[in-house]
């Protein structure tokens, strides 16, 4: 089969096209043939080595992929010979490999797909439609007005919507073009900033009534937390779900403490058991298999170019979802 193995670390061209044996599932195991697999931007970090663990080489990139079950090992459960299913590798005892023709799961976390559900739509609603459904667990936003940074992206055009679902009083989206602020408001945001003016956050402020947003979800890190620290009311919360790029000092820290601000970290895998993993996805997936919530594709890629498809999430270009696919 064929697979993308990172073999050094550097740039785009460094993802190389190899040959490799078709994995055999094991006991209590399945195959399955990769329909589309998802790419992420901390697998851009990671392939350039700046992500915050530096991952042993050589290896397959790839946490999450959709297709069918083509074999089954020992002891699986037979009723899935053939279904559609999302395999969520990320949560698995082997979380990498999905930029593959094929992957091997533990059959218990194979989660079945409705039939109105694409491949490539199931890929958006792993990683990053459970960082937006359990972000909004963690931080419910009911009754509040809350700011969403890269709100064209995978997880912030799900965000948008499901803020809006859960009763959010104004939805404030954040991002770097007019297509992609046009694109948040078109999936419900009240109001749309473009980060790149140096006066953004007292726009968020005067969007949010002039005191600021109760809810910063920062999904982006880097300079956008200080910012958007400036854009948060007194006594509102920072929610920070981007692993490994903090840049929170002790003047802001303090700024916060006098503004009775809090800072809240949020980390996906621990608050995935498997129950709550396979009951997560089954909602969002059947969510957005009836029309309730809208998943975004940026780009689609055959597996044999995921070089392009790792410039185009790097260069920032991307809107919504970006797949592989065979």
């Amino acid at each position: 089969m064929r697979a993308i193995q990172l073999n050094r670390f550097g740039g785009p061209d460094v993802l190389d096209v190899v040959e490799m044996p078709k994995p055999e599932p094991q006991t209590g195991e399945v195959l399955i043939r990769v329909h589309a697999a998802g790419v992420n931007f901390f697998e851009v970090l990671m392939r350039g080595d700046r992500y915050a663990v530096t991952p042993q080489l050589p290896m397959v990139l790839g946490v999450e992929t959709a297709g069918t079950v083509e074999a089954l090992g020992q002891g699986a459960d037979t009723s899935l010979a053939g279904t559609r299913v999302a395999a969520p590798l990320f949560a698995s005892t082997h979380p990498f490999g999905g930029y593959a023709d094929y992957v091997t799961i533990d059959a218990s976390l194979a989660v079945p797909l409705p039939d109105a559900l694409s491949f490539e739509d199931a890929t958006a609603l792993m990683v990053q439609g459970l960082t937006a459904f359990h972000l909004l667990r963690q931080s419910p936003p009911a009754g509040k007005s809350v700011l969403v940074t890269a709100a064209a992206g995978g997880v912030g055009s799900l965000l948008v919507q499901l803020a809006k679902r859960q009763g959010a009083s104004a939805v404030i989206a954040v991002a770097g073009s007019r297509a992609k602020l046009d694109l948040a408001l078109s999936l419900g945001a009240d109001a749309a900033v473009d980060y790149s003016t140096s006066d953004w956050p007292a726009r968020v402020r005067e969007a949010a009534g002039g005191a600021g947003v109760d809810v910063v979800y920062d999904i982006v890190g880097g300079s956008m937390t200080a910012a958007s620290l400036q854009a948060l009311a007194p006594g509102g919360e920072l929610v920070f779900a981007a692993l490994g790029r903090y840049t929170v000092g002790a003047a802001e820290l303090e700024a916060m403490i006098t503004r009775n601000q809090s800072l809240r970290g949020f980390a996906l895998l621990p608050l995935l058991s498997p129950d709550v993993l396979r009951g997560s996805l089954s909602e969002l997936f059947h969510l957005a298999a009836s029309g309730g919530l809208l998943v975004t594709t940026g780009g689609r890629y055959p597996l044999d170019r995921a070089n392009e498809a790792h410039r185009l999430l790097e260069e920032r270009r991307s809107t919504g979802k970006v797949v592989l696919t065979p």
